[in-house]
C-alpha cells in the first residue's frame, strides 16, 4: 500500500508499506528496522518480539526520542514488560501496535512536529 502525505524536505517518512517491507522516503526495506526523522538503523536485528533484547531497546534509546512505536509485525504482540523498563527509565513513551498501525501513525506524529522513533519487526 502506498502512502499519500505531504512530506517536509529531509525528514524520513513512510511512503508505503506492505506484506515483508516498508518504504522510507521511497526507498524499500525487507528488514526489520528503526526509523526517526534524521536516522535510519537498517540493521536492527529484531526478527520477532520474542527476539526482543536489552541491546535492540539500547539502539532506541541512543536515539533519545520522545515516543516510540513498536511494530511488531502483521499481528499485534506485546513484548516482555522488562524489556521496556530502558525506555521508560530514558523518559520515552511507548506504544506497541502492528507495523502497518505504526507506520501510519509516525507519520501523523512527525507532521505534528513530535520526536518519534519507530522500531518495526518485519
Amino acid at each position: 500500500m502506498k502512502i499519500e502525505r505531504e512530506q517536509s524536505e529531509g525528514r524520513n517518512a513512510f511512503t508505503g508499506y506492505g506484506e515483508g517491507y516498508v518504504e522510507v522516503s521511497g526507498k524499500r526495506y525487507p528488514e526489520s528496522l528503526v526509523v526517526s526523522a534524521d536516522r535510519i538503523i537498517a540493521d536492527w536485528p529484531a526478527s520477532s518480539v520474542k527476539a526482543l533484547s536489552a541491546d535492540h531497546m539500547a539502539a532506541i534509546v541512543e536515539l533519545k526520542p520522545e515516543i516510540v512505536l513498536i511494530g511488531t509485525g502483521a499481528n499485534f504482540e506485546f513484548p516482555e514488560p522488562g524489556l521496556l523498563v530502558p525506555l521508560q527509565k530514558a523518559g520515552i513513551g511507548v506504544e506497541v501496535m502492528d507495523t502497518q498501525a505504526a507506520c501510519r501513525t509516525y507519520n501523523i506524529l512527525l507532521a505534528e512536529g513530535r520526536n518519534v522513533a519507530a522500531a518495526l519487526i518485519l
